[in-house]
């Protein structure tokens, strides 16, 4: 078996076995930096964007210090939405299947849409660890049956995206219960202003981990722009994901209103589409999500519910229907593809409205490919910008020749041709001076 390079790492031995069961052999950059300090105790704040690694960055130090003869809560792990809580208990329990049968970690997922009334018989049982939604945990503490105050380690996923959704109020609650030396780990892609009140109430000199890739997305994504040109987008749409025939595609949208709208559209031309936005019931989430899982759908519409902080397998390409006014969701989007070890494609519909928009993304570091639509194949078009990236040469002539063929203020007929014939007497008169 393939060596582990985690094991430079001072982890619990199961931790070892379970990441070869996954396929991880070496540490990615923030879990370089960050597990040695976590494992010293520290509080850390990890700045990264999607797809580096993480959610391992802390589930294995946090399971290297659990103590299983302990039958009490030791770590709370938030997370903004059902969806990526659901994952994180989903990474633990892959982990954890390897624990000795005397040294077994108990971990809980606590999530809203679930019977809550079974949610607390099952508490009777306290769990080492608790992964959920910091809605559904404080309501269950304020119940009195989930106890955080034996909790020595806590970690608040996606703050930014926690902030933007108000659940940063139960997290401080839920935090405000537990212990005065919490160790607590705050991972997010941005530092927003509002948030940096909320670090310095429970964090203590903790240690800033900024992970900042070569690229603003992976190399393994291609980055297509098509033209829209006044046709009808969803024909477009339509279009593409004929051509391309993915695994499984996602079309962005920026409003509820506007997923339902495409998904209709594209239902109503015999396509069959799942849909992912904030309007749908706990229940109508979930059983979407397990469809999905299942391979179901080949096409997904969603908002920006599903750019952040849900992981769905084999995404082979991302179509952004809009442009998302924080362009930091389009990192986030193009990111749910070309995941591990794949590649994948990430195509922007685009008009000249959005001109500005796909600007900032090319000084952001972005490439991409300019392609459109013909006879029902993708092609390569011309740079949308080959007249400004194209360089005016003015002839390398004597300034003298220049100020005697320049242009007279007052144009007369023929004067095209006049400055033609000019120019031509004037380089064979350079040339035979020169020879």
């Amino acid at each position: 078996m393939k060596e582990t390079k985690f094991k430079r790492f001072p982890l619990k031995p199961f931790l070892y076995e379970g990441l070869q069961s996954i396929g991880f052999y070496e540490p990615t950059d923030i879990q370089e930096r960050i597990i040695p300090k976590a494992l010293k105790n520290s509080s850390v704040v990890g700045q990264s964007q999607t797809g580096t690694g993480k959610t391992h960055a802390f589930l294995l130090p946090i399971l290297t210090k659990i103590e299983p003869e302990n039958r009490e809560v030791q770590a709370v792990i938030t997370a903004p939405t059902r969806e990526l809580a659901n994952q994180i208990y989903h990474e633990v329990l892959k982990l954890t299947k390897f624990c000795e049968k005397d040294q077994i970690i108990s971990t809980k997922l606590l999530v809203g849409g679930t019977d809550k009334a079974r949610t607390i018989e099952k508490l009777k049982q306290q769990p080492h660890i608790i992964i959920g939604t910091p809605g559904r945990i404080y309501d269950l503490v304020k119940e009195q049956a989930l106890f955080v105050h034996t909790a020595q380690m806590m970690v608040v996923d996606e703050a930014d995206l926690m902030l933007d959704m108000g659940f940063l109020e139960d997290v401080d609650k839920i935090a405000g219960l537990m212990p005065e030396q919490l160790q607590m780990f705050v991972f997010s892609a941005t530092i927003p202003e509002n948030l940096k009140p909320f670090l310095k109430k429970y964090m203590e000199n903790p240690e800033f981990v900024q992970v900042e890739p070569k690229k603003r997305t992976a190399s393994s994504i291609e980055h297509v722009l098509i033209p829209y040109r006044h046709r009808e987008k969803l024909d477009i749409v339509e279009d593409l994901l004929q051509i391309y025939n993915p695994f499984l595609a996602i079309v962005f949208t920026n409003t509820k209103k506007m997923a339902d709208i495409v998904a209709d559209g594209l239902i109503a031309r015999g396509m069959k589409v799942g849909i992912i936005h904030g309007d749908l019931s706990p229940r109508e989430r979930k059983k979407m999500m397990n469809q999905i899982r299942n391979l179901e759908y080949q096409y997904i519409v969603a908002t920006d519910l599903a750019s952040r902080g849900i992981d769905i397998e084999g995404v082979s390409h991302v179509i952004n229907y809009e442009l998302p006014n924080d362009l930091s969701f389009y990192i986030h989007r193009s990111g749910r593809t070309g995941r591990a070890s794949y590649t994948g494609i990430s195509v922007i519909v685009y008009d000249e409205q959005d001109e500005i928009k796909v600007s900032k993304l090319e000084k952001m570091g972005i490439e991409f490919k300019n392609m459109d639509i013909v006879n029902g194949e993708l092609i390569e078009i011309q740079d949308r910008n080959f007249r400004k990236k194209r360089k005016k040469t003015k002839p390398d002539l004597d300034p003298a020749i220049i100020h005697k063929v320049k242009k007279p203020k007052k144009v007369k007929p023929g004067y095209k041709k006049k400055l033609k014939a000019e120019m031509e007497k004037q380089k064979r008169l350079m040339r035979r001076r020169n020879k």
